[in-house]
C-alpha cells in the first residue's frame, strides 16, 4: 500500500520520521454530506529511508499490501463471519433469542484477536513503512 507522507524528521541509520494524513471512508468531503464530525487527525510513524529524502518534503511511503489484507481479514472479516456461524447455528435449535445473544456474543469474541494483535504490532515499533520516492 503507497501513500504520500512529509518528512517531520531525518533520524540516523536511514530512519526518518513521517506524517500521514489518516484516511478515511468519506474521504472527508464535508461540503457534500451533513457531516459526521470525524477529525483527521495525522498519524507519525518511523520509516525506513533508502532514498535520502530530506527534512520538509513530500514522499511516497509503501507498507507491506500482505501485511495489510492480513489485518483488514482479522479486524472486519473474523468478527462478521463468527457472528453469522454462531447465529445460524443456534437459530437452527429454534430460539430465536438466544441466537441473537450468542451472535452478539461470538461477535464481540472475534474483536478480541484483533485488539491482541493491534497491541501486538504496537509493542513491536508499529507499522514498518519505506520510504519508495519523493514526491
Amino acid at each position: 500500500m503507497k501513500q504520500i507522507a512529509t518528512v517531520e524528521k531525518v533520524l540516523p541509520n536511514e530512519r526518518v520520521r513521517i506524517v500521514v494524513a489518516r484516511q478515511t471512508a468519506c474521504a472527508h468531503d464535508c461540503h457534500d454530506c451533513a457531516g459526521c464530525g470525524a477529525s483527521a487527525a495525522p498519524i507519525r510513524a518511523t520509516a525506513h529511508n533508502p532514498i535520502g529524502a530530506r527534512e520538509g518534503q513530500k514522499v511516497v511511503v509503501e507498507s507491506s499490501s500482505r501485511h495489510m489484507f492480513g489485518v483488514i481479514l482479522l479486524v472486519y472479516l473474523l468478527p462478521v463471519a463468527l457472528f453469522f456461524l454462531a447465529y445460524f447455528t443456534t437459530a437452527a435449535l429454534g430460539n430465536d433469542a438466544v441466537a441473537a445473544a450468542v451472535s452478539i456474543g461470538a461477535f464481540f469474541c472475534g474483536v478480541i484477536p484483533a485488539i491482541r494483535y493491534d497491541r501486538r504490532i504496537r509493542g513491536a515499533g508499529g507499522m514498518t513503512f519505506t520510504v519508495v520516492d519523493v514526491f
